[in-house]
């Protein structure tokens, strides 16, 4: 498997920010989105034994599965050999190939416009990179099904997009929250990572 990088680190953002977890990303994506922020390229050959044995050096048992776009190498096998370590497994995938099964948590973040539907099980967290006035939210949530294992909507949040550039950063997260305010059912997610210094 080609994996760009372990580490570990607090997930920073939607649902579990803050809760501390082993990150494996995984080199490569099938998308080209200008705006990516990850250096997602290089690559060190790792089986799927090795992974775990370093997943395992660590205390937390939360592992993220990103990328890139993690779909394109993520197997049964080593998602069955994660929960016999006694992982919980969250994947953050852009949505447009299928995943294994038994994924505890599945993040969706689309990049497509207009959306790819979503390929594969239900979605327990939707999140969207609010790029300003154009993007829509309610849009691109009716393109993907909203159900998630055991019942019930996903989690929705709002990510303004990072930039780069201070003053536009600005003006598109005061536009998310606007979204928000008048759109409820959205929640904020911050890259909290990257307002703390950590990786």
């Amino acid at each position: 498997m080609r994996v760009n990088e372990t580490f570990l680190s607090l997930q920073g953002e939607g649902f579990f920010t803050g809760t501390p977890a082993f990150f494996l990303r995984f080199s490569g994506c099938n998308l080209q989105c200008p705006f990516c922020d990850t250096q997602h390229q290089s690559f060190t050959e790792m089986t799927e034994e090795e992974i775990v044995r370093e997943a395992c050096r660590h205390k937390p048992r939360h592992i993220v599965i990103t990328g890139g776009e993690p779909a394109l190498q993520l197997t049964q096998s080593l998602v069955d050999k994660l929960h016999e370590a006694g992982f919980f497994i969250q994947v953050e995938t852009n949505g447009t190939l299928s995943l294994p099964e038994g994924i505890d948590w599945v993040t969706v973040s689309p990049k497509t416009d207009p959306p790819t539907p979503f390929r594969g099980r239900s979605i327990d967290e939707l999140k969207i990179l609010y790029m300003g006035k154009d993007t829509d939210p309610d849009t691109i949530l009716k393109s993907l099904p909203l159900g998630r294992e055991g019942g019930g909507l996903p989690r929705l949040y709002l990510q303004p997009l990072d930039t780069g550039d201070t003053e536009r950063n600005r003006i598109i997260l005061r536009e998310t929250i606007d979204y928000i305010m008048q759109h409820p059912k959205w929640s904020l997610s911050l890259q909290t990572h990257k307002l703390l210094g950590i990786k």
